[in-house]
């Protein structure tokens, strides 16, 4: 009997766990609609986007976090460092709207999953069967037939979408690198705290690389209704997605949790469908998810939110924070 319920039990996690993951999927969809309509619109100001997510998450979340009263449990560097490079992938793949299709963009997403297979392997010691890594170099063959489309050979869309799908992927390494810090810091620590300090210190860079390089593009704007609807909808989507994501990266992980954003291409069928009466490239990432998941050998890892085991990949985070309260003086 309690092998009964111990199985029906991970099943039930295991699809908690996918649920979670379709929500973030949704709403990075409309996020990325959202991005894409402002482009489109002829508002070139990616940082300015990414400026009222981080200053809702600095207020609603820093609220909670000042009303709890608690120190940092994490030093304030290495939430520096998270902030510095969320918003750099934010910057790079909205920028990349400019230039490419939200077909090319929301496809091309997803080299994120082999930056984070490689970071997580090489810094948190995690371990991927051969079929992994096979799904991994299939996503990047496929991923190149996109590139060779988009440069000339099939005829991509947008005003330069080689040059888009650049900027793509060089954001997708900073988001696999938010995504492993994040998981980092939430799988012991407090992801209030968390989603604060991104909040705060990504608003901080947003603010000023917007005085550096888009001051000029905001005084062109002539604002709209529809344009500032697409940065509501921006703000609202990608405040759910930063709400949710570090929940999801506790449970599960950021491989796991970028291979969720997967699906959210079948979002943007619809809405190219809709939108932009666009149709390709969808088999793509549906044969790496069944191809990933179909190589798993043991059932997602789901440590309860009471877990007081620490694991030996972030034992260093927490030797780190034992020595920094030995070295404050008492006041």
């Amino acid at each position: 009997m309690s092998s009964w319920w111990r199985s029906h039990g991970i099943l039930l996690r295991t699809l908690y766990v996918l649920f979670l993951g379709q929500v973030v999927s949704f709403v990075l969809a409309v996020a990325s609609f959202s991005s894409s309509f402002i482009a489109d619109l002829g508002v070139d100001a990616p940082l300015t986007q990414s400026f009222f997510t981080y200053l809702s998450l600095a207020l609603v979340y820093g609220s909670i976090l000042l009303y709890r009263r608690q120190k940092l449990r994490i030093s304030w560097y290495w939430y520096l460092f998270l902030g510095f490079v969320d918003v750099q992938g934010n910057y790079l793949v909205n920028k990349a709207y400019q230039y490419s299709s939200i077909t090319s963009v929301t496809l091309l997403d997803c080299w994120t999953i082999p930056w984070v297979i490689i970071l997580t392997w090489i810094f948190l010691g995690t371990r991927y069967s051969l079929w992994q890594f096979f799904g991994a170099a299939l996503c990047i063959v496929g991923l190149g037939l996109v590139l060779l489309s988009d440069a000339g050979v099939g005829g991509g869309d947008g005003s330069r979408p080689l040059l888009g799908d650049i900027l793509v992927i060089a954001g997708t390494l900073f988001f696999a690198l938010s995504n492993v810090g994040e998981e980092f810091c939430v799988k012991k620590k407090d992801r209030v705290e968390v989603v604060t300090m991104i909040g705060i210190f990504g608003l901080l860079v947003s603010v000023c690389e917007i005085s550096i390089m888009e001051l000029k593009s905001l005084e062109s704007v002539e604002w709209s209704t529809d344009i500032i609807l697409g940065f509501v909808g921006y703000a609202v989507s990608t405040f759910l997605f930063y709400t949710i994501v570090p929940f999801l990266l506790q449970i599960s992980g950021a491989t796991w949790f970028n291979l969720s954003l997967l699906t959210s291409d079948m979002w943007a069928v619809v809405i190219r469908i809709f939108f932009y009466h666009q149709k390709k490239h969808l088999h793509l990432k549906i044969v790496l998810l069944t191809v990933f998941c179909g190589s798993e050998k043991d059932p997602i890892p789901l440590p309860t939110l009471g877990d007081g085991n620490h694991n030996a990949e972030y034992q260093v985070l927490d030797e780190e924070n034992t020595e920094s309260r030995n070295e404050t003086p008492a006041s």
